[in-house]
């Protein structure tokens, strides 16, 4: 392999070695080698590649390390969507020498189905608000286990709209004398592990609100129905770019809000949404939706308040919320593509009382 050459480079990289294959520009396979991750074999095989070489690794679960090692010998990394790059090569076997040529291949001819590579501090944060994120979704397993062995002893908290606030807390330790002893020291052990994770969201929090100034991006999705100042920064972190999509409905699809469409012989069939998709993108809006459908009469004069009692009532909470949702993902990529605050259309005389009501105070 000439070191003055243009090379195309596929990486079937594996968790204790890599299989690379080298491609020239007349779509020769000048070098195929497995490198191992032991030691700084697979540095020193990088660094004697010719500079600026662009290389093709797929996504995987541990593919952070391996694009900063790429980048600090000097190389471009393209990053490739695994199941879409699959698919374009078409084979009907599968080995290490097939992918990393198939993905040379690829890198070559300009048919790579690439992913956009979060900057390292974009990285870096965003493993604080996922952090968060499954915290405090842990938080609500813990809770809904609260009120599930409660409810097996037919035990009911009366008075109080909260379990978990201040006179919530105290009738529920007076209730625990109800239980059996071990579900009494299970209970009790759940209320404990509470007050743990609040303790660790509260540190994560904290951390978070020292690393993000009040951004111009954070400030205007805060003005999105629903969405306060914790959502508003894992939409930003998460979604990156705003250019990297073409469109509202591009970003829509790829929070996983959009419905499957079968349509044949004049039938149309509208599925589920996908699976494939950012998950954590999913969430948040979701999470802004059920914002919006606790508070759905307050805001009536809301157009996503107005959809969701118009759905709940033909279709029920849950699509009504994820229609919502997807409502609410479109109005983001609209307000980041344009740098403007969310504004809609309001009914004749509710507009001094949109005005009037604060947005920070709709959000989570």
């Amino acid at each position: 392999m000439k070191k003055d050459g243009t090379y195309f480079i596929g990486c079937d990289k594996h968790k204790r070695y890599s299989n690379f294959a080298v491609m020239d520009e007349e779509g020769r396979v000048v070098e195929e080698v497995r490198i191992s991750h032991e030691g700084d074999q697979l540095r020193e095989y990088l660094s004697s590649l010719p500079p600026g070489s662009p290389i093709a690794v797929e996504t995987s679960r541990s593919w952070y390390w391996f694009i900063d090692l790429i980048e600090e010998c000097g190389h471009i990394p393209y990053l490739a969507h695994a199941g879409r790059a699959k698919v374009m090569m078409g084979h009907i076997d599968k080995t290490d020498k097939l992918d990393s040529v198939g993905l040379a291949k690829l890198l070559r001819m300009g048919t790579l189905p690439v992913v956009w590579i979060p900057p390292r501090d974009v990285r870096d944060v965003r493993e604080l608000l996922r952090c968060r994120m499954v915290l405090s979704c842990t938080r609500t397993s813990v809770k809904n286990r609260i009120h599930a062995t409660f409810s097996k002893y037919g035990i009911e908290v009366s008075g109080v709209s909260d379990l978990f606030g201040v006179r919530g807390r105290e009738e529920a330790m007076e209730l625990l004398e109800l239980l059996p002893p071990e579900t009494r020291r299970v209970q009790e052990l759940h209320f404990r592990y509470l007050d743990q994770l609040q303790c660790h969201i509260e540190e994560l929090e904290c951390r978070l609100w020292e690393l993000l100034s009040e951004e111009e991006g954070m400030r205007l999705l805060k003005t999105i129905p629903g969405v306060g100042k914790i959502l508003s920064a894992v939409i930003l972190y998460e979604m990156g770019d705003v250019e990297r999509f073409p469109s509202a409905g591009h970003f829509s699809a790829y929070c996983g809000l959009v419905p499957r469409v079968y349509s044949s012989g004049g039938r149309t069939y509208h599925g589920k949404t996908r699976k494939a998709a950012c998950l954590i993108l999913k969430w948040a809006f979701v999470e802004a939706a059920n914002v919006v459908s606790i508070h759905h009469r307050r805001w009536s004069y809301l157009k996503v308040a107005q959809v969701y009692r118009k759905l709940r009532e033909k279709k029920g909470h849950g699509k009504a919320v994820v229609a919502v949702a997807r409502r609410l993902s479109c109005a983001a990529w609209w307000i980041l593509k344009k740098g403007e605050p969310y504004r809609e259309a309001v009914r004749p005389g509710e507009e001094s009382r949109a005005l009037r009501e604060p947005y920070e105070a709709r959000g989570y």
